[in-house]
């Protein structure tokens, strides 16, 4: 049985480029004979003009002819749908036994990028499936025991802590898991797509984050001199937020964080205090807006997704600034037609 690496063999290499130089080169001979003839008055010179021209037509179905399994190759790629897997439009073994080498590596090699993008979709949709079933069941189990246990009379301080700790963990591993997800799968978010306003979605979130931060001495605090919406994925933005929020409760251990809503932007500032009352001998630490850590990165890695840009900034006074501008912000009531 002929392997297709052995059918790759049998085609020569610049088959291509010896046709066509025979076509140009025949062509040429054509033009001078027929010229000559014309100039030495053996042939009338409207017949020297149809000979030309009839020439020339032949030349270019030849020259049109050896290009068409490069056009067949480009309609091929263009009707190829990525999202069904099928790659048989691709398939080498379509190709002519006299096609060049050259066009005949560059078919293998587009077959096996369509195959590897074709089981990188597979996979991708596998993980997705499987992730969101595999870790959502266990949080949900984890979620709803902790919150009946919270319930129980009579827990000591020391069980209360735990509770807490436990819900901030299990709350942190969902938002870990949303975030792998949402990058986890391809930018086109057109199902997820809802129109929702920025500040009823910075509430929710808020009210999430005090009940996690209960026992810190930190103040979240949201402001809101503008109000905005936006077209795309509730989902990620609330993800988006969380690890700004996040990452600025970890850059302080007293202090205020600030959420802003400004025209088509949101900023994080976290706001730390470097003596807490009592506390004289040991300042708080306080992390620069640099710092690369897990939520950050997650944050970018979103940012640059969605083309939500994200800036970060530290300014005087250990206050720093994470900033997301939305290109395109509507308003926050949708206008009547």
């Amino acid at each position: 049985m002929t392997s297709k690496a052995d059918a790759v063999t049998t085609f020569r290499t610049g088959a291509f480029k010896r046709r066509i130089a025979w076509v140009f080169t025949l062509q040429l001979v054509a033009v001078v004979i027929t010229c000559v003839m014309g100039v030495y008055n053996v042939a009338p010179l409207a017949a020297v003009l149809a000979v030309m021209i009839i020439v020339i037509v032949l030349g270019f179905m030849a020259t049109q002819r050896e290009w068409r399994p490069i056009s067949a190759l480009a309609v091929a790629l263009a009707n190829w749908d990525e999202s069904s897997g099928d790659s048989n439009l691709l398939s080498p073994d379509k190709l002519a036994r006299g096609t060049d080498a050259d066009i005949a590596q560059l078919h293998k090699g587009l077959y096996g990028l369509v195959n590897r993008i074709a089981d990188y979709n597979q996979r991708e949709r596998n993980f997705t499936r499987d992730a969101s079933h595999e870790l959502r069941s266990p949080l949900t189990v984890i979620k709803m025991s902790i919150d009946m246990l919270a319930d129980e009379e009579n827990l000591s301080d020391f069980g209360e802590r735990s509770v807490r700790r436990i819900q901030r963990a299990t709350r942190e591993m969902e938002t870990v898991v949303d975030a792998l997800l949402v990058l986890a799968r391809e930018a086109d978010t057109g199902l997820d797509s809802e129109r929702f306003v920025v500040n009823d979605v910075l509430v929710h979130e808020l009210d999430a984050a005090r009940m996690l931060l209960a026992g810190r001495p930190i103040e979240l605090e949201l402001e809101e001199p503008a109000r905005f919406a936006l077209q795309g994925s509730r989902r990620v933005f609330s993800v988006l937020c969380w690890q700004l929020i996040r990452n600025a409760c970890q850059q302080t251990e007293q202090g205020r964080v600030v959420i802003t809503v400004l025209p088509g932007a949101v900023t994080v500032s976290n706001h730390a205090d470097p003596n807490p009352a009592g506390v004289t001998a040991h300042p708080v630490r306080v992390f620069g807006a640099d710092r690369h850590g897990f939520e950050l990165a997650i944050a970018q890695r979103i940012s640059d997704r969605f083309s939500w840009p994200l800036e970060l900034q530290t300014k005087p006074g250990q206050e720093n600034v994470a900033r997301i501008r939305f290109p395109k912000p509507l308003p926050a009531e949708p206008v009547e037609a």
